[in-house]
């Protein structure tokens, strides 16, 4: 298990380590219509125009596309079948055109085309932020950092402190979700889209397994303290720093699943993908979805709480529920992606291995909860 965790398995295929690449076979669109479409819709697009790909994403696709020098991201869902909710790029365009008023490390979105026929589905676009994403090493550029890793990490968990302290109403995005009622709306939400998908569990003691967990975390959902902007999926992936600089969170992004409710979902998502070498290495406990993270060295997830807890007034007691949470939240995404590969859906290889971390992680929430 420490293997599969700490790095790449045997066969497995090694993630892009650069920002932008050429498009992956089987995603191109229709890129003659999307251009005539930003050229119609967005002003001073005189350049020549190109598309890169942000190759390191695992759902959305996502598009670096250039009009000459001036450079903006293209964001759609993936293609195939898609769980009710989910991959959302009107609410994406929505947060993002608003919240960056109240918070700058939201990217601002400038267009939103509902119209499917130009791509496929629909899209939006924002602006393009230069900056370093921090993925299983240290960037060369903060590398002379003392402890980078610990600074990168207590950088993250400000920034979603920060986040957290946002009064949705302050920029427009005070009817965004339904806090009332939130976490029991999100659990019943994720049991139904593993439903979706268990038939492609490996075998029956895998899908009881995750079904286990579903069971325990419905029978003791806790009591929401203060509802907030929720991103819904918080994580070192998906912050952005400055070249050079591992004290800042630069931007955020991915933000199709952000809404308001309990904010400490987001710390219980971030605690689920976080590394913790004060872990038992051969413990259930110690596994995580993303290879090579241990080599960031990273604070403790104890840091990280406590670090969190140092700027809020909230009861962290009950957040190991809240971590077991976004394990679970993360199994039911890890199925649906491999789902998405078996029937063909896709053809990034990296899908077709999303399946082998379904158990570990499931086993990992059971440990976190009571029986």
């Amino acid at each position: 298990m420490t293997d599969l965790a700490a790095r790449p398995r045997a066969g497995e295929v090694e993630e892009p380590r650069v920002e932008v690449a050429p498009v992956r076979p089987g995603e191109e669109l229709d890129w003659a219509a999307l251009e005539a479409y930003l050229r119609t819709h967005l002003d001073d697009l005189d350049g020549e125009f190109s598309v890169l790909q942000f190759p390191r994403g695992s759902a959305n696709l996502t598009y670096r596309v250039a009009f000459g020098d001036r450079l903006l991201v293209v964001r759609r869902p993936p293609f195939g079948k898609i769980a009710r909710g989910a991959h959302d790029m009107a609410r994406e365009h929505r947060v993002l055109s608003r919240l960056y008023r109240a918070y700058d490390r939201a990217p601002r979105a400038l267009l939103h085309c509902a119209d499917t026929s130009v791509v496929g589905a629909e899209f939006f676009v924002s602006e393009y932020r230069e900056g370093v994403v921090v993925w299983d090493e240290i960037p060369e550029s903060m590398a002379q950092h003392p402890d980078a890793g610990r600074r990168i990490g207590f950088a993250v968990v400000d920034a979603l402190a920060e986040l957290h302290a946002v009064d949705p109403a302050s920029c427009d995005l005070a009817d965004l979700g339904r806090p009332e009622g939130y976490l029991e709306r999100q659990v019943a939400g994720w049991s139904s889209r593993w439903e979706a998908v268990a038939e492609y569990a490996p075998d029956r003691e895998v899908a009881e397994l995750v079904e286990e967990v579903g069971r325990r975390i419905r029978a003791d959902v806790p009591g929401s303290q203060r509802a907030g902007i929720v991103h819904n999926d918080y994580k070192v992936d998906n912050c952005q720093f400055p070249h050079g600089d591992p004290d800042r969170v630069k931007s955020v992004f991915d933000w199709d699943m952000a809404t308001t409710g309990d904010v400490l979902v987001d710390l219980g998502t971030l605690l689920n993908y976080w590394p913790d070498r004060t872990v038992d290495p051969d413990s259930d406990a110690a596994f995580i979805v993303v290879p090579g993270m241990h080599a960031l060295d990273l604070p403790s997830r104890a840091e990280i709480v406590e670090r969190y807890t140092a700027g809020s007034d909230l009861d962290l007691s009950r957040i190991d529920w809240y971590e077991a949470f976004g394990c679970w939240k993360t199994v039911v995404i890890l199925q649906q992606l491999y789902a998405r590969f078996v029937r063909g859906e896709t053809t990034d290889p990296r899908m077709g291995q999303r399946g082998e971390l379904v158990a570990p992680l499931a086993r990992r929430a059971l440990g976190l909860l009571p029986a």
